[in-house]
């Protein structure tokens, strides 16, 4: 076989974080950063695979049989093997073409993003496997791994979206946000990796309301960001929905926790209490980012992938 590549983009999730599991429409910003798939022929039914970083190195490396796929049965133990068998035993039940062979694969993924980030190393993975075997990646997600599938979409889009689940299904919206203020945006990554999974459980044990009366408030907000004319109009309805979801979290939010003397606005993106998040200033806010130890800063132009859209799909 010929050698087959393929590759996903990474994602941030600006507004509907949680919420969206629930129907929120949200704002979502595919990033230039992602992650490739190479797969060669193998031998001996068994899967030869390799996981770089960002910087070359190698964080994971394994073999795994045809048979660890097609008879994989589910275990406690959470390791990276077992979850990437659950994934590819999914993506069996999806089409158990690539398994039918004597033959096998060499497998390398390679991430353009540093993997602790939390920019999309699972949801780039699985639309890159999505698309090597012809399958649904929202459904390969929701039988692995779960989620509101906003990073999926991401993955495929070169261009902002909105995204919303209507009755369990994905409802894509491509958009036009290339705000002309967005030289005052910048993402800043908070030295820790926050499980989307881990939050997203945490985030259905613990919600004590029925969020239905909120949908379109949230919804509000997403469209009045998306329409914004100016850097403080974006700022205050990102202050006002950082401020509801601190009170429906029942968690303060991340400038009151740790950038209260910061002159600007920043809100939480996606998973609280990790990852990225975005702050709103008018003067070049890294010297200030920098002193408080946080040193991976992204300007908005510099991170986030906003091809041409062709309108006539708005």
């Amino acid at each position: 076989m010929d050698t087959k590549t393929f590759y996903s983009n990474g994602k941030l999730l600006i507004t509907g974080e949680y919420l969206v599991l629930d129907g929120t429409n949200a704002l979502a910003l595919p990033t230039r950063l992602g992650q490739s798939l190479i797969i060669d022929q193998g031998l001996n039914q068994e899967i030869n695979w390799t996981s770089y970083d960002s910087d070359g190195t190698i964080w994971f490396k394994e073999t795994i049989l045809y048979t660890d796929i097609s008879n994989f049965i589910p275990t406690k133990v959470e390791t990276v093997k077992n979850t990437l068998i659950r994934i590819l035993h999914q993506a069996y039940i999806q089409n158990s073409s690539f398994l039918q062979d004597n033959f096998g694969y060499n497998i390398e993924t390679k991430l353009t993003f540093a993997r602790k980030w939390g920019l999309g190393t699972s949801s780039t993975l699985i639309n890159n496997i999505a698309q090597w075997l012809t399958i649904d990646a929202f459904e390969l997600l929701n039988n692995s791994f779960g989620g509101s599938g906003y990073d999926i979409a991401c993955a495929q889009y070169g261009h902002p979206i909105t995204y919303r689940l209507e009755n369990g299904k994905p409802i894509v919206t491509p958009i036009i946000f290339k705000p002309e203020f967005r030289d005052q945006i910048y993402f800043v990554y908070l030295n820790q990796k926050q499980s989307s999974k881990s939050a997203i459980e945490n985030y259905k044990l613990n919600k004590k309301e029925n969020f239905n009366g909120k949908i379109a408030f949230f919804d509000r907000l997403t469209t009045d960001a998306i329409e914004a004319n100016t850097a403080a109009e974006f700022a205050n309805i990102l202050e006002v929905h950082e401020s509801k979801l601190s009170s429906i979290l029942n968690t303060p939010t991340v400038k009151e926790l740790l950038f209260p003397d910061f002159e600007g606005t920043v809100k939480s993106l996606g998973a609280w209490g990790g990852d990225f998040v975005m702050a709103i200033a008018t003067k070049d806010p890294k010297e200030y980012f920098i002193s408080k130890g946080y040193e991976t800063i992204f300007t908005y132009d510099a991170l986030i992938l906003n091809e041409a859209t062709n309108t006539s799909q708005l």
